[in-house]
C-alpha cells in the first residue's frame, strides 16, 4: 500500500501529514517558537572561569551567557577515570581559560533568567544509533533486555564500522528491528554530521551554531520514508530546495520521491487534512457503519468506548456487535497514531459472548496497530470485558499541542447550570450579609446568571433581600464565562 507523505510549511510552523489510501494517519506538529536548544552544537568561547563554583560562563551567541561546569567536561572525566579512583578531577581553572574557544553542546534549554546549559562531550541522535564522537565503546539501550540480543546488536554493528572509526554508539531500541542497510546508513550520515562540526570548528568565528538538530521536514526524510512512501509532497519551494540538498548528502535514497506541491489550492485541504485535525480534536469518532467511539484522555490514561449508534447491518445482534468492534479495532489503530496517544489505554469494546469473536477482535487490533513506528503493547480481554494497552510516549499528544484547558471549566468538559450559579450567589449573599453591614450587596455575573434572577429567580431573590434588610443589585459583565461571579459591598 503506497503512502504519501504531505510537508506544509510556513515560518511559524511545520506541519507534516502521512496519507495512507487517502486517509490521514499520522499528524506532526513542530512549532518555531516552541523548538528548543537542547542537542545544538556551538563553537562557545569561554567568558569567565569561576573556581569558587568550579564552573564558566560561555558566550554560545544568545542573550545569556550559558554555564558549563566541571562535571560536564569531557575532558576532565576522561582525565579522572585515567587516574586512581579516589582521585580528584580536575580544577577548572587548569582546563579552561578567559578567551578560550570550544566546542560545546546544549543540554539543557535558557529557563527564566538561567542560560543554557553545556557539555564538552558532544552526542548525535540518528534513527538507530546516538554517535558519541569522543568515546570508544558500543552501548546497548537498557530497554532491550536480554543479553543475547544486546550481544547480538553489538557484534552486527562493530562488523558495519569502518577500520578508521574512532567514536563510540549507543544502539537505541529502535535498532531491534533494523537491518544491516538501516545501520550501515546511520553511521554514514552521523559520520557525515561530525565531520560537517569539526569543518565548522576549523573554520567559523566563535559563537557560531555548528549544528542544530534536524528540524521536522528533515526528520521526516531520515526517519519517516520507507519502501511504501510514494511521494513527498512540500508546499513550499524554498523549503523544498533546503530538503533536495539536505537528501542529497544524507538520504539520496528519497531523492526521486520528493515533490515540490504547485497547485493553488493548500495542500492539506486537498487531502482533507484540515478536515481531520478539527475531529482529531473531538471527543466523537465516527465509524462508517453508524457506530462510533468515545475517546476520552485523562492524566493518568486514556480510554476509548465503542457504541453501535444506528449500525444495525448485521442478521443478528451478535453479528452486528462483531462487525462494529472490527470497524472500531482499524478505527482506533488510526486514533492512536492520528493523535499520538501515549502511555496506558483502556478499550472498551461491545460485549461479545463468543469466544471466537472476542478472539478475531483482538487479533484484528493486533494486525492493524502493526503498521504503527511507535511502539505498543496489548494484553487481552480482562475479566472485566476490557482489552489494556500500552503506547509509548514520544512527543506531546495531538490535543495538547493544539488546545489548552477550557477556562471556563478547567478541563473538566462540563459547567455548572446557571441555576446552581444562582444558588451559590444566594448563600454567598446571606453568609456576607452576617459578617458585614454594607449600604448595598451588588451582584456581577454572566448574562445568562443576570436574566434568571430577573426572571425564575427573582421571587427568591427579592425574599431575600427582605430577609438580610438590603438592597440587592445586578449588574452583567460580558466577559464573565457562565461559573464566573462577584458579590461587591456598597
Amino acid at each position: 500500500m503506497n503512502e504519501d507523505i504531505l510537508i506544509n510549511i510556513t515560518p511559524q510552523e511545520t506541519r507534516v501529514a502521512l496519507v495512507l489510501q487517502g486517509a490521514v494517519q499520522e499528524l506532526h506538529i513542530e512549532r518555531t517558537l516552541t523548538r528548543g536548544l537542547a542537542g545544538n552544537v556551538y563553537l562557545g568561547k569561554v567568558v569567565r572561569v569561576l573556581p569558587g563554583m568550579q564552573s564558566a560562563f560561555i558566550d554560545i551567541g544568545l542573550e545569556r551567557a550559558a554555564f558549563l561546569h566541571v562535571a560536564d567536561i569531557w575532558e576532565a572525566r576522561s582525565h579522572e577515570g585515567n587516574g586512581a579512583a579516589s582521585s580528584p578531577p580536575t580544577p577548572i581553572e587548569k582546563l579552561l581559560f578567559d578567551g578560550q574557544v570550544l566546542t560545546v553542546q546544549v543540554i539543557k534549554d535558557p529557563i527564566g533568567t538561567k542560560g543554557a546549559r553545556l557539555s564538552t562531550q558532544i552526542s548525535i541522535a540518528g534513527r538507530m544509533l546516538v554517535y558519541l564522537p569522543q568515546d570508544q565503546h558500543i552501548g546497548i539501550s537498557q530497554k532491550i533486555e536480554k543479553e543475547a540480543d544486546r550481544e547480538h546488536l553489538r557484534t552486527r554493528l562493530s562488523n558495519l564500522l569502518p577500520k578508521e572509526e574512532k567514536g563510540g554508539y549507543i544502539v537505541r531500541t529502535q535498532a531491534e528491528e533494523a537491518s544491516d542497510a538501516d545501520l550501515a546508513a546511520d553511521v554514514d550520515y552521523l559520520r557525515k554530521t561530525w565531520a560537517a562540526i569539526q569543518q565548522g570548528a576549523r573554520t567559523r568565528p566563535p559563537t557560531s551554531l555548528l549544528y542544530q538538530d534536524l528540524n521536522l521536514a528533515q526528520r521526516v526524510l531520515r526517519d519517516f520514508v520507507h519502501d511504501e512512501t510514494a511521494t513527498i509532497q512540500v508546499d513550499s519551494r524554498e523549503n523544498f530546495n533546503m530538503l533536495v540538498e539536505f537528501a542529497q548528502i544524507y538520504t539520496p535514497s528519497v531523492l526521486s520521491r520528493l515533490t515540490h506541491y504547485t497547485g493553488e489550492r493548500p495542500l492539506f485541504d486537498l487531502y482533507g487534512v484540515e478536515e481531520e485535525i478539527l475531529r482529531a480534536l473531538g471527543r466523537r469518532v465516527d465509524l462508517k457503519s453508524g457506530g462510533y467511539l468515545i475517546v476520552d484522555q485523562t492524566e493518568a490514561m486514556t480510554t476509548i468506548d465503542v457504541n453501535t449508534g444506528g449500525y444495525v447491518g448485521g442478521r443478528n445482534f451478535a453479528d452486528t456487535i462483531f462487525k462494529t468492534n472490527l470497524e472500531a479495532a482499524h478505527a482506533i489503530a488510526r486514533q492512536l497514531r492520528l493523535r499520538n496517544l501515549g502511555g496506558i489505554i483502556i478499550l472498551d469494546f461491545i460485549d461479545m459472548e463468543n469466544n471466537e469473536h472476542r478472539n478475531a477482535v483482538l487479533a484484528e487490533l493486533k494486525k492493524t496497530l502493526a503498521r504503527d513506528r511507535t511502539k505498543v503493547s496489548v494484553s487481552g480481554f480482562s475479566a472485566l470485558g476490557l482489552v489494556e494497552m500500552t503506547r509509548k510516549r514520544t512527543r506531546e499528544s495531538l490535543a495538547h499541542i493544539l488546545c489548552e484547558p477550557c477556562p471556563a471549566c478547567s478541563g473538566k468538559g462540563q459547567v455548572k447550570t446557571s441555576r446552581t450559579i444562582c444558588y451559590e450567589i444566594l448563600r454567598e449573599l446571606l453568609r456576607e450579609a452576617k459578617q458585614f453591614n454594607p449600604r448595598e450587596f451588588r451582584i456581577v455575573a454572566s448574562q445568562e446568571v443576570i436574566d434568571l434572577f430577573l426572571e425564575e429567580e427573582s421571587q427568591h431573590l427579592a425574599m431575600l433581600g427582605d430577609f438580610i434588610g438590603k438592597r440587592i443589585s445586578l449588574q452583567v459583565e460580558k466577559g464573565y464565562h457562565q461559573e464566573q461571579y462577584d458579590v461587591i459591598l456598597m
